[in-house]
């Protein structure tokens, strides 16, 4: 029998390492065979820390748990799984239902929708310790189709062998089997586009790799999460790191690589000892290094700690990074997968496109193309953050509508008043207002509303807040990060501010907001990369949705 209880960073925050500790202690005075396990978290974080115990049914979930929940939750029965969710909302464990006044145990009951929650204070429809049922059945998990998320939450994952009886590997095992042109191929007939920014084809930047003529090619991973509202690389990396290995194992058999790198952000410490040590597993397994699986494929990976620069997500300015150099934009062409790392043919994909690899792969490419719409095909994982009442990880076909994912899945503001606006796609990306949130969630449709799905992260804003004021945060996060090699984004950033000030003081402002127009075109067509050309898109979404913050 197992019990799990998250290492994950976030559920880490709100006492998840105690009530391992307490749970230990509880299992030791039973005298009973049980393993407590540190898994990922399933994403669901208002109920973390959300302690799992397996049962002949399925694992079956209490969350919130709080350390001094614990002593009552296993007199009531934890150890075995016990519990029942009430029709009338109340919760029993072990056959008694916990009274509201009651430290020790369940002090609310769980709904039958409790993975969704009902709407209390913070989002949590549950009270501490409440008993949620099967985990899988809870609606928040049943809407979702996990394939790149497939075995986050599920696993240990620092444990080779529950990775290997997952179906780890079986993506890399079937790439084998084939060509690496066959397995390029196999990449571009999924449609797995990038997950970062632009959603360019992964299959045929490999494509491009493979064809290019070096004794010498790179796998790098660029898993610099910077952007607000994401946490995506940090959850799948903590939580099942050997898919990313996995992935970028196939990459390096697919073009021809020899030898890789995973840029992690320095402010993700968790994820920096939950990689280094799947790597290590992975080199004493034979799953990387000489001969990989029986193969004649020679590869390894390294990880590489970044200094907190948000211009570093940029690829070139990661690779001069890598390179031991100022993180700086490089003029474009030639591209990364010409001239990457060290002047050699690179792969640059970010944590997301290389983790999905493994089950295009092994359940083959038309599989992971029957999800999604129109271009966008396969799944995305989305994330739920800001003043919103339940924040985590929602991976699912692309289509989903905004609103599905914001109100439904969501379920509103935490401060219980209207959404006025969401952003999607990070610090550079449009803010859209309630009257879009049918908007479906894919490339195209996101283009052509003047947005950008980016890496998948929603951050949610009630009616409070001052849309001027956050237009103004674009060009002074754009300031502070620019690299300053280019003067659109390095001085433009800086007379954006000023220019935003001036309206928000109300001066002369119909001249002033043609002047922020005029300097809008010129960052986005003069600037060298991302940081300076999208900067304008979230000031203009800002002014164009909500026009009267800027003229009263």
């Amino acid at each position: 029998m197992r019990i799990f209880v998250p290492r994950d960073a976030a559920a880490r925050s709100v006492g998840a390492d105690e009530v391992a500790e307490r749970i230990a202690t509880a299992v030791e005075a039973s005298g009973r065979d049980i393993e407590i396990v540190r898994n990922g978290s399933r994403g669901m974080l208002w109920l973390e820390p959300l302690v799992e115990v397996e049962t002949r049914e399925g694992r079956v979930g209490y969350g919130p748990v709080a350390p001094e929940d614990v002593d009552g939750l296993v007199a009531g029965g934890l150890l075995d799984g016990g519990g029942t969710a009430q029709p009338d909302g109340s919760a029993e464990i072990g056959g008694g239902a916990a009274q509201p006044d009651s430290s020790t145990a369940l002090r609310a009951g769980a709904s039958a929708d409790a993975g969704l929650g009902s709407g209390a204070s913070g989002g949590a429809g549950v009270g501490p310790g409440a008993y949620l049922g099967l985990v899988e059945e809870l609606p928040w998990m049943k809407r979702q189709q996990r394939l790149t998320f497939s075995r986050v939450g599920v696993i240990d994952p620092r444990s080779g062998d529950d990775h290997a009886e997952h179906q780890g590997n079986k993506g890399l095992r079937a790439a084998l089997a084939l060509t690496p042109a066959e397995v390029v191929e196999e990449v571009v007939a999924s449609g797995l586009r990038g997950r970062g920014g632009a959603g360019f084809p992964t299959g045929i930047k490999w494509r491009t790799v493979l064809g290019a003529e070096s004794d010498l090619k790179f796998v790098c991973c660029n898993a610099d999460e910077g952007d607000s509202g994401t946490f995506a690389d940090r959850m799948l990396i903590e939580g099942d790191p050997f898919t990313l290995i996995e992935g970028m194992t196939i990459a390096a058999y697919a073009v021809g690589a020899t030898e890789g790198y995973v840029y992690l952000r320095s402010e993700y410490p968790d994820a920096v000892e939950a990689l280094n040590a799947a790597i290590q597993t992975a080199r004493e397994r034979g799953w990387l290094g000489s001969n990989i699986l029986g193969s004649d494929l020679t590869f390894d990976l390294h990880v590489r700690v970044g200094a907190g620069a948000y211009i570093c997500g940029e690829e070139t300015s990661m690779l001069e990074s890598l390179e031991g150099k100022r993180g700086m934009v490089r003029a474009k062409p030639p591209i990364p997968a010409l001239e990457g790392l060290f002047g050699r043919p690179t792969v640059v994909n970010n944590v997301l496109s290389l983790a999905t690899i493994p089950t295009i792969l092994a359940n083959g490419a038309k599989t992971y193309a029957a999800y999604g719409m129109g271009r966008s095909l396969g799944t995305n994982v989305f994330q739920l953050g800001g003043n919103v009442a339940r924040g985590g990880i929602v991976e699912t076909a692309f289509g989903i509508t905004l609103g599905e994912l914001v109100n439904d899945l969501g379920g509103g503001t935490a401060s219980k008043r209207p959404v006025r606006a969401v952003q999607v796609g990070g610090p550079l990306g449009a803010y859209l207002p309630v009257e879009q949130f049918d908007l479906p969630m894919d490339y195209e449709s996101f283009a052509a509303a003047g947005a950008m799905v980016g890496h998948g992260g929603i951050v949610v804003f009630d009616e409070t807040v001052d849309m001027s004021a956050m237009a103004r945060f674009a060009f002074e996060f754009c300031a502070e990060e620019s690299c300053g090699k280019c003067t659109p984004c390095r001085v433009g950033a800086v007379r954006g501010v000023e220019t935003i000030d001036r309206i928000r003081r109300g001066e002369d402002r119909k001249k002033n907001l043609v002047l922020l127009d005029d300097l809008c075109d010129l960052m986005t067509d003069g600037s060298l990369c991302a940081m300076g050309g999208l900067t304008p898109l979230p000031v203009r979404s800002a002014v164009r949705h909500f026009g009267e913050d800027f003229t009263s």
